[in-house]
This record gives C-alpha cells, structure tokens and sequence, in this order.
C-alpha cells in the first residue's frame, strides 16, 4: 500500500527547492560586486584546500553515515542530511555575505567563507538530529533555513556587542545547535513518546554503518577545530590539542560505557555519541588550551559526562520534560561544548595575572553563553511552532521512522533481487 504521505514531497518538497534555488542564483547574480578571493599563492591554496575537504567530509560522510542508524530510516538519514547540508551552506554564505557587505567590506566568496558557511551547515545538522525520524524533508529544509539564520545573527551579536573573537563565536555551534535542536523536540513533541516508537531501532547493520560516521568524524575533527586558526603555531595547537582530547575520550568513553552496562560490555551508542565529546569540548575552548593535559584532562571530562549523558539523562529528559532527542545531541554537543565553555573560562583565568581584566573577562565570557543559549532556545522555539504548521504534513506516529514515507525503497529491493 502506497505511503499515506508519499504526495507530500511532490507537492511541497519540489516547489520549495525549486524556488529556494532559483532564489539562491538570482541572489548571486544581483550582487555583481562577487568576488572570488584569490589566494596569495599556490601552496596557500593546496593546504587551504586539503582542510576544505576535511571540513566537507565531516560535514557531508561524517553526519551523513552518523545519521543512519535506525533500522528503516538509512537512506533518509543520509540522504536529508546531504539535502540540508547543502541548503544550509548555500543560504550561510548568502548571510554572511550580507553580514561582510553591512559592515562596509564587499559579497566576496573563497575557500575560507565556503568553510565558514558549512561550519554553519554543521550546527543546522546537529539540530535535526534530535527531531530525526519525526519530520519530513519539507521541515527539515525549513528548520535548517531557521537555524543557520539565528546562527549567523547569534555570531554577529556576539562579535558586535560583546567583541568576542570569530573564532570564539563560531565555535559556539556546538552549544547553539544542541539546545536549538532541544527546543525543537520538546515543541514537536509527540504523545505516546515515551515508549519507544515501534520502528524507532537500529541493528548490526545500521549500527555499523553509524559508527563508520562517526569515525570519519573522529578522524577529521582536528581540522574542524584548526580549519580557521590563522596562526601556524597556534593551528599546530589546536590539531595537537583535538587529537588528544579526541584520543582520551574514546578511552574514557569505552570505560565508562563498560562499568554502567548491567552485563559489563560495550554499548556502541555510548561510543558513537561520545568519542567525540572531546573534540567538541576543546573545540569550544581552543583559544585558551595550550598544554597537551590540558586537552586531554577536558577530553576525558567530556567523555564522562557525555556517556552519562546518553545512558541516564536522555531518557529522563524524555520523562521528565518531553524531549524526545533521537540522536542524543543534548549529551554529544550540548553538555560537552558547555563542558569546553567552563574550560575556556577558567583556563582565561588561570593564565591572567590581572585580575581586574580576569573579572571583565568573566563577565563578558558569562555573556556570551547566556546570549547563546537564549537566541537557540527563542529561535528553536519559534522553529519549532512553525514546523508544526499542518500546511508541511507532519508524518503520522506510523509513519516515523520509515523511509518508505519519502524513498521508492520497494523498487530499489526489487532491482537488488533482480541483479542477485
């Protein structure tokens, strides 16, 4: 029997993308004052590239494969989140040219704002995971035009009016995304949630698949983290320091894992979700980590806290305060990027010798994550009541979790038993 809401995709799905396309070109065309920033030579370029495609890979493999392990919700998983990857990205660098030509500078486009813009993409792909299963296509090209949007303004309050480096504002992705995506589980969320949906598992297979995800991400995260660093020195830190972070989380994340299962074995989610709480949380701090047991004393924090995290408090979140997170961002960038901010500040603290300029330092610090979180909690809110709009087509509970909804899955096992 056909999918209740298979039309939907034709009916909204394809006028949307055809429009927000056409608009994107037009867009690019209207602002003749493009510029393509050439590099100052070669070497810059091939090195700047290399890291280019690291991004890109984190971005397009890493969530990609990440997303795949619900047993019947693979080929959306991947499949929606190259879709909002690429929207999110085109729409960023529209915004921040924009932000650039405010300022008084020109729309230009390189290497460095097509890094930028999916840095962006990347906190619109950490929000949807905690509403993956439970949308559609439609929504989630809405919500990732919403998020990048308050994103973008969130980095410009923050380095307009409080003066925080780029670098720092960015950074903040990984805060902004998870409660954006909390915001939005908790507003769609749906009765009946807190027993698992009948659909909503994963297997050997897909659980593979997910974990092939995240090592991508494991193995490129340095680059994440270093990509915009402009000093030599201070990049070669950033890449050191993420390793370490990375590698002691993966240990830590094992540990953990074994001693809170009842049998005393390894759970794949925990190390998924976890092994890269590290990387997130030296990520937020990266401006003030210098040491090597720096890095790895706040990997192997984050690792605790996100294993946690994803055992006991994602579940009471769902209890407790109807946060239905499919992906468990709250515990794999929420609390390890707040982790990576507390670590920033006492380590700005500990270095500063001044301790009037410590406390100014404090303030603003404190500021910047306040402004943060209320911009990601008011926009995931305002996001969220405007995807429960009936026009989008929300699926039903029966048809969550399933790609059959969205993808011609019956045709393509056909094919598959036809080649055999």
């Amino acid at each position: 029997m056909a999918p209740q809401y298979a039309p939907s995709l034709r009916s909204r799905l394809a006028p949307l993308l055809i429009i927000l396309q056409a608009a994107f070109i037009i867009i690019y065309v209207f602002f003749d004052k493009v510029i393509i920033d050439k590099q100052k030579d070669k070497d810059t370029f091939s090195n700047f590239y290399a890291e280019f495609q690291d991004v890109n890979v984190i971005v397009i493999v890493g969530f990609g494969f990440l997303s795949t392990f619900l047993v019947r919700y693979g080929f959306s998983g991947s499949g929606f989140n190259l879709l909002v990857a690429v929207v999110a990205t085109q729409w960023a660098v529209i915004l921040k040219g924009f932000k650039s030509w405010y300022d008084g500078g020109e729309f230009t486009l390189s290497l460095r704002s097509l890094v930028d813009a999916e840095m962006c993409a990347a906190s619109a792909l950490i929000s949807i995971g905690g509403v993956l299963g439970k949308t559609n296509a439609v929504q989630l090209v809405v919500i990732s035009l919403l998020e990048v949007s308050g994103f973008v303004l969130n980095t410009w309050i923050l380095e307009t009016l409080v003066k925080v480096h780029s670098l720092t504002a960015i950074m903040m992705l990984h805060v902004f995304g998870a409660f954006f995506g909390l915001m939005l589980t908790w507003v769609l969320f749906r009765k009946g949630s807190e027993q698992q949906f009948e659909k909503e598992t994963y297997d050997r297979k897909t659980g593979l698949f997910s974990m092939l995800g995240a090592v991508f991400l494991w193995m490129f995260w340095p680059s994440f983290n270093s990509v915009l660093v402009d000093s030599p020195k201070r990049k070669l830190e950033v890449v050191c320091g993420t390793y370490l972070a990375l590698a002691a989380s993966v240990v830590t994340a094992a540990a953990v894992s074994v001693l809170s299962s009842p049998k005393g074995k390894l759970n794949l989610i925990h190390i998924q979700s976890c092994i890269l709480a590290g990387g997130v949380a030296v990520g937020v701090a990266s401006s003030a980590v210098h040491q090597p047991w720096e890095a790895m004393t706040i990997g192997f924090t984050a690792a605790v806290v996100s294993t946690i995290g994803v055992q006991y408090i994602k579940n009471h979140m769902l209890l407790a305060f109807q946060c239905h997170d499919t992906s468990g961002v709250l515990s794999a960038h929420g609390f390890p990027g707040l982790l990576g901010w507390l670590a920033h500040l006492l380590l700005q603290i500990k270095d500063c010798e001044d301790h009037t300029i410590a406390i100014r330092f404090a303030v603003f610090h404190i500021c910047t994550l306040l402004i943060t979180i209320t911009m990601s909690l008011s926009m995931g809110i305002i996001t969220g009541v405007l995807s429960k709009w009936s026009f989008w087509r929300m699926p039903q509970d029966n048809k969550c979790f399933d790609d059959q909804a969205y993808w011609e899955v019956n045709t393509i096992i056909i094919i598959g038993t036809i080649n055999k």
